[in-house]
């Protein structure tokens, strides 16, 4: 009956993980290229009381084997690279990635990291930025009294400057084998792993890329609401039916206790 009690313990323990994640996923519903997490759950040990297919008399065997588990645990949380809707900025420095892909930032400390949040600004040297001041890679700076500023398919920057167009440089991004496997640094953006594997530099629209950049637009959080709120239902109801199994379990350690008075 001890058993019962700490599988129940372990259930309410990785429905806790659950709720956080869920809860996070929420919060972000709005937050521009965020990617949401999925709580991953194992089943832990058995106790095996006799084996499927243990020989019997007369020479049969069980047709059935006697395990009880001892309960589950959360053992990593997924995240979803799928597309996120697109929300229209009007704003020309705004920018999203239609298809797989990262931007380029250049951290205060010298190190690259990878977004797929694309809210840039001009800071006052006229650089490309994100909105924590990193600077967008490879660097593009506009300069001043720059106009009419557009960004193509192909992530080519171009502005009027007097009468004359100017090829301003290229957004390049970059891809992973495995996204998954990114180290999330909050800040929405991204450090490779050895998951993850190294980064892979290529040019929006390349040939086989299947990735194009919209200028104006932002990419949403990919967080389906709905679809949130049936999770966190559904934990909760877990978490309450594992507090029950303790409850019940206890209930019968009292009767047990008391049967001799």
């Amino acid at each position: 009956m001890l058993g019962s009690l700490w599988s129940a313990a372990s259930g309410m323990k990785a429905q806790q993980v659950n709720i956080d994640v869920t809860s996070n996923n929420l919060a972000n519903v709005n937050t521009p290229g965020f990617k949401k997490a999925r709580a991953e759950f194992q089943d832990l040990m058995y106790r095996t009381a006799s084996e499927a297919g243990a020989p019997v008399n007369n020479g049969t065997r069980t047709p059935i084997g006697s395990q009880i588990g001892m309960g589950v645990r959360a053992v990593g949380v997924a995240r979803s690279f799928a597309q996120g809707d697109f929300l229209q900025t009007e704003n020309p420095y705004d920018m999203t990635i239609e298809g797989e892909g990262f931007f380029q930032v250049q951290m205060g400390d010298g190190t690259v990291a990878y977004t797929r949040d694309g809210g840039f600004k001009v800071d006052s040297n006229g650089t490309l930025v994100t909105s924590e001041g990193f600077i967008v890679q490879p660097n593009i700076s506009v300069p001043q009294g720059a106009r009419q500023v557009t960004v193509t398919p192909e992530g080519v920057v171009t502005a009027m400057i007097g009468e004359q167009a100017q090829n301003l440089g290229q957004i390049q991004l970059v891809r992973f084998v495995n996204p998954a496997g990114l180290t999330a640094q909050g800040r929405n953006l991204f450090k490779p792993t050895e998951a993850s594997g190294d980064p892979q530099t290529f040019a929006p629209g390349e040939a086989g890329a299947g990735t194009r950049v919209m200028q104006g637009a932002l990419e949403n959080s990919n967080v389906k609401v709905v679809e949130e709120m049936v999770n966190l239902i559904v934990a909760q109801r877990a978490y309450e039916a594992n507090s029950k199994s303790i409850s019940t379990a206890d209930e019968m350690l009292g009767q047990a206790n008391n049967l001799k008075r």
